[in-house]
């Protein structure tokens, strides 16, 4: 099974990458986007085949590790 987790600062949380990238955007002439909000996207493969037990592991690994619950949020997808 694998597990699709996007993990992205939480509104209100400053986002100098995003800004960053804006400015390079509007730099190359893409003038008409506003605001950019960047993250990660994690793919992890799970030995686990029971979907609740997976559900439980990786919101625990996100709670854990992948995601800093304080300036983050994330969410996830199972994919068998």
């Amino acid at each position: 099974m694998k597990a699709k987790v996007h993990v992205t600062l939480k509104n209100g949380v400053l986002d100098p990458q995003g800004q960053a990238i804006l400015a390079a955007l509007g730099h190359l002439g893409f003038g008409g986007v506003t605001d950019v909000r960047q993250g990660r996207y994690i793919v992890l493969d799970i030995a686990e085949t029971d979907h609740a037990r997976a559900e439980a592991a990786v919101k625990a690994m996100c709670e854990k590790l992948l995601a800093n619950t304080v300036i983050e949020n994330y969410q996830f997808e199972l994919v068998p």
